[in-house]
């Protein structure tokens, strides 16, 4: 956001010599709010789309489209290359800015939301990461506000500027290079995670032990410390070194065979400590016509799950909830149902729908006479003690 401090201290000083510390910084409030109602309403448009279009999203093809663009998003922040804007666009957009008068508080909002569209591509990786996401969940009220308070943080030095007069402001460096290649390192994370439920653990956890590792390498955790090391260099060779560790483990357990990347090394601890909670026997439902007929021959309560192998809440709910054996016990006697509509095909959407669900997770309770439990739908993720209790009231 450095490149809009001169934008920032020209309407500051056009406004009049004898600006008070107080215009100057309604000034700089009025740019900075300007700016971010422009990225709130790219997070606005970026959570609606991704509503329209979460469900066809989720699979491994535009999984992995969406994690390549991270990783090009990555490269630019190791300065491999820029992104910005077509000169052209640049160019007209700063001839309307040269329009707005500077000095009035509307004017000065308006330039703050030009600025963001001239400027912005300054901080394209981070703001495109964050677009991405974003439409992933499918939330236009988390993109508006996130990107309205990150917009916020990054407009916190232009007010510093207003109130200051830029005395106060850190100057540019080489720490501003460690903080660009530590979001590269970030967006690289984050397309490992985007992919994570479509690629076998084995690479998860791969791509993971080579994100600790590298990273640590280039913080010098191999190489030994200077004669008069500061408590800096320590901390960082401290934390590299957790890093080499973690990433190690990590190596170890994808070679090994493990299954849990929380737990690389589970593969060598003795045999009791290594079984697994069983998993619930789910009988798999693929038509609304045989989950109706299901449900009446059942004489018996049941319990219907919605699971796609990219529901992150879904793969929670396994490991923490389902896997219980007090959850377990609770559900000995009820018929357990699964759909799994990780291919969303037509079938799958016909039984989305029978139910009003945009997609899982989703857990539905049906009585002995086979009619749902009214009120007691589960969306999302519950803990066992929650689960529990959700479980008590279904009787």
């Amino acid at each position: 956001v450095f490149p809009m401090i001169p934008i920032l201290s020209g309407i500051i000083v056009g406004s009049g010599h004898k600006t008070s510390h107080t215009r100057a910084f309604l000034l700089s409030l009025a740019y900075v709010l300007g700016m971010a109602l422009t990225y709130a309403a790219a997070g606005i448009a970026a959570g609606m789309t991704g509503t329209l279009l979460s469900a066809a999203l989720q699979n491994a093809w535009v999984l992995g489209g969406f994690a390549l663009v991270f990783v090009v998003l990555s490269f630019s922040m190791f300065g491999f290359y820029e992104l910005q804007l077509p000169t052209f666009l640049q160019s007209k957009m700063s001839e309307e800015a040269g329009h707005l008068k500077g000095g009035s508080i509307p004017g000065v909002a308006a330039m703050g939301a030009l600025s963001a569209l001239i400027v912005g591509p300054c901080v394209a990786a981070p703001l495109a990461g964050a677009l991405l996401y974003i439409g992933q969940t499918g939330d236009a009220v988390l993109g508006g506000i996130a990107l309205f308070v990150m917009a916020l943080g990054m407009g916190v030095p232009l007010l510093v500027v207003g109130a200051t007069a830029k005395s106060a402001l850190p100057h540019s460096g080489p720490w501003l290079e460690a903080v660009k290649k530590a979001f590269g390192v970030l967006l690289l994370a984050t397309a490992v995670w985007l992919v994570s439920p479509v690629i076998p653990v084995a690479a998860q956890m791969l791509a993971w032990a080579l994100l600790l590792i590298v990273p640590a390498i280039f913080m010098h955790a191999l190489d030994p410390l200077p004669a008069h090391a500061t408590g800096w260099h320590k901390l960082w060779k401290g934390i590299g070194i957790a890093m080499v560790v973690a990433g190690a483990a990590m190596l170890v357990g994808a070679l090994s065979g493990a299954k849990d990347p929380l737990q690389p090394l589970g593969n060598f601890r003795g045999g009791a400590a290594t079984a697994d909670a069983k998993p619930l026997p789910f009988e798999r439902v693929r038509t609304v016509a045989e989950l109706e007929a299901r449900i009446a021959a059942a004489g018996r309560p049941v319990m219907l799950d919605f699971y796609a192998d990219w529901c992150v809440s879904c793969k929670e709910m396994e490991r923490f909830t389902f896997s219980d054996p007090r959850v377990q016990q609770k559900l000995a006697n009820t018929l357990l149902l699964q759909i799994d509509v990780t291919a969303n095909s037509d079938d799958d959407k016909a039984l989305l729908k029978r139910f009003k669900l945009f997609g899982p997770p989703g857990i539905i309770f049906f009585d002995r006479a086979g009619s749902e439990i009214g009120g007691l739908r589960v969306v999302g993720f519950q803990n066992a003690e929650t689960f529990l209790q959700t479980l008590a009231r279904a009787g």
